[in-house]
């Protein structure tokens, strides 16, 4: 029987209890959680920070056809609601100032909003290094004691995905100024970063932090800006089903999946675990009891194993358990599942921080054996189901419980061909954070975008280069079509190589650094050398907060300072070896702690062979040196996940990652 007649009856039921992981969402996500809003939209409370020097964009929700009247800082304006109670006024520019009380009346309320600053508002975006708070960096306890501005105002978005755009937020926000208590937990890169800029830059500054640990740019972009790619359709068509009929969807999804598993080049015809009449084979082994992360087993292949891990486990139900309502709830998987049950896909979530719960219609249990799969994708440190295997349970209607109980049996996956994130996942989906996250915040005015995200994009990095531009051009047609853009280039993580290799990340930075050129209103802020091979999550967040800084006084400002260190210009062949001539730093360069500069590559045409060349830094030019190095194509520097790179220039800035192509040996001759 098809699973669309088993759960049609239970439709409604479905939609209400449909349950992700913690931070997740529903797909009927109300669009008004914040109830104490009475007239003005929630950015527009208490202690915020309203954009100087623009036209000032005030909104919020009244009654149909309502005349709304707004005033502040001695200007009004006056709108009158829509159909719908939605309604958009602006006001003229003002200039850094205040404090001053915004004001907003309709249909006998009027609502007021005090201790408002005008100033400079920045949005900080991105992953866990943007997430990362003060309490997590270097000096922490000095920096949380010595912290009290009234003059930099904090708000945190909270964590939510929505499958479509919300209006407001899922939970309460809140303005307030810094101090001990409210800096602790915001992000350390934006407040250092508003510190520092404060210090030439003399005006109140308000700091928006939404940000995601683990979090793909997929996860940040509209549905119509990814849509326009024609990358993500099928995808896009399910979330779009998801908002309405989350179990359907499911299904959807799990014929997506299925296709893409048989697509592997690996996977043999009838090898489909989840199949109720799938017979294991010799590969499946038992795994313990209690599970947790898989690295712990004792077993080899997983000892550092990041990959795929199928679980199967089977469960007999009675009679009268068979046709209850009931839920599938799981431990947490670390970092993302596709949940089978009788061969009916019922569930996906990304994240670790907390278990799974997956309705199951009536009708999909049998008496009898019932069989539950669970593919587990784990791409960092730890990965697995988590225990104790108690945690594991069938819960039914009537309160009674059937515990998988049963050993476990798994079966590794090899490869790293991973397999596509469903997309209504939270921090891995498509548009999920967008609309959850960055369309709560209406049009409000900022002055720029703070943008350090990359580290899960790093299997994708010539994607992630067209994907970045695109999220670019999408927050800019929501804050304005010149908002500024300052990039992040990924700082550095993992050991250093003995010998050159590939690098997905480096050629993500590459990406990064690709798009900050192509734009007048963007720019790059290296961070290679301030990276831990060890974390990460490299606490020194105070010098990326300087180097933020510097780089908005330039590409923001219009300040005549270098905005992040050495700049690659072009690279050419001169006799025997190969001139790289840098712009934009201050003095001369400098190979740090030797007569030579570490980190340059000379490559040929493919992509393996390179070698480290011998460089030498003379004024803004380094000269590399290496055998064959009249027939490289390209030229490399700091090309690894974690590099050891010393180029700088007197005022201690680094040259940041980079490939140059080499022009062909004829067009050198020439040029001669």
């Amino acid at each position: 029987m098809q699973i669309r007649n088993l759960i049609a009856a239970h439709l409604t039921r479905a939609l209400c209890g449909v349950v992700l992981a913690a931070g997740a969402f529903t797909a009927s996500a109300a669009q008004g959680a914040d109830t104490g809003t009475t007239l003005l939209h929630t950015m527009f409370q208490d202690h915020a920070v309203l954009q100087r020097d623009q036209p000032i964009r005030v909104f919020g929700r009244a009654g149909a056809g309502e005349q709304v009247k707004i005033s502040f800082a001695g200007k009004r304006a006056s709108v009158r609601a829509d159909a719908n109670g939605a309604w958009s006024a602006t006001l003229p520019a003002s200039k850094a100032g205040g404090p001053y009380t915004l004001t907003a009346s309709a249909g006998g309320v009027t609502q007021n909003v005090a201790d408002v600053l005008v100033g400079d508002v920045w949005l900080c975006s991105g992953q866990s290094n943007m997430e990362l708070q003060v309490w997590r960096s270097l000096d922490a306890r000095a920096e949380i004691a010595g912290a009290s501005s009234d003059r930099i105002r904090l708000l945190t978005v909270p964590q939510d995905g929505a499958a479509t755009p919300q209006d407001t937020f899922a939970r309460p926000v809140k303005w307030t100024a810094t101090n001990s208590d409210t800096v602790r937990d915001f992000s350390a890169a934006c407040y250092y970063f508003a510190r520092e800029l404060q210090k030439t830059v003399d005006v109140p500054m308000g700091l928006i932090n939404a940000a995601w640990g683990g979090s793909r740019i997929q996860a940040w972009t509209s549905g119509p800006a990814l849509r326009a790619t024609g990358l993500y359709n099928d995808e896009l068509d399910v979330l779009a089903q998801y908002a309405t009929d989350p179990l359907a969807a499911m299904q959807s999804w799990g014929a997506i999946w299925t296709r893409w598993w048989k697509a592997r080049g690996d996977v043999k015809a009838g090898d489909e675990p989840w199949s109720p009449t799938y017979t294991p084979d010799k590969q499946w082994r038992t795994a313990p009891r209690e599970l947790g992360a898989w690295e712990k087993w004792g077993v080899p292949e997983l000892a550092q194993f990041d990959g795929m891990l199928w679980y199967r486990i089977t469960v007999k139900l009675t009679a009268q358990q068979a046709k209850q309502d009931a839920v599938l709830a799981l431990a947490p998987a670390d970092e993302m599942d596709m949940t089978w049950v009788n061969g009916v896909a019922v569930g996906s979530t990304y994240g670790a921080g907390s278990g799974r719960e997956y309705t199951l219609p009536r009708g999909l249990l049998r008496e009898g054996d019932n069989t539950i799969v669970v593919n587990v994708l784990d791409t960092y440190r730890d990965g697995g189901l988590s225990g104790p295997a108690n945690a594991h349970v069938l819960r039914f209607k009537d309160g009674s419980t059937a515990p998988l109980a049963n050993a476990w049996k798994y079966r590794i996956v090899p490869g790293s061909d991973w397999p596509p994130r469903a997309p209504w996942q939270t921090a891995a989906g498509l548009s999920t954070l967008y609309n959850g996250m960055i369309a709560p915040l209406g049009r409000y005015n900022v002055r720029g975008m703070l943008w350090y995200q990359g580290e899960s994009n790093t299997f994708e990095p010539a994607r992630y280069r067209d994907l970045l531009r695109v999220l670019r051009d999408d927050w800019r047609s929501r804050f304005g079509a010149d908002t500024p853009l300052l990039v992040v280039q990924l700082a550095g993580y993992g050991m250093p190589k003995a010998q050159p290799a590939q690098s997905g990340w480096a050629e993500l930075r590459e990406s990064q650094r690709q798009v900050a050129n192509d734009d007048a209103n963007s720019g790059l802020v290296v961070a290679i050398d301030i990276g831990d091979h060890y974390d990460i999550h490299p606490p020194n967040k105070q010098e990326l907060g300087r180097r933020l800084a510097r780089a908005a006084r330039h590409v923001v400002y219009g300040e005549k300072l270098a905005p992040s260190g050495p700049v690659p210009r072009s690279a050419r062949r001169a006799d025997d070896a190969v001139v790289v001539t840098f712009a934009d730093n201050t003095g001369d360069l400098t190979g740090q702690g030797a007569d030579s500069v570490i980190g340059f590559e000379l490559c040929g045409a493919q992509p393996d062979p390179c070698r480290y060349a011998d460089a030498k830094a003379w004024g803004n030019t380094v000269t590399l040196r290496a055998p064959n190095a009249h027939e490289a194509t390209r030229v490399r520097y700091c090309w690894a996940d974690g590099p050891v790179c010393t180029l700088f220039d007197a005022s201690n800035l680094p040259a940041g990652p980079f490939e140059l192509s080499l022009p062909s040996p004829s067009s050198d001759d020439h040029s001669r």
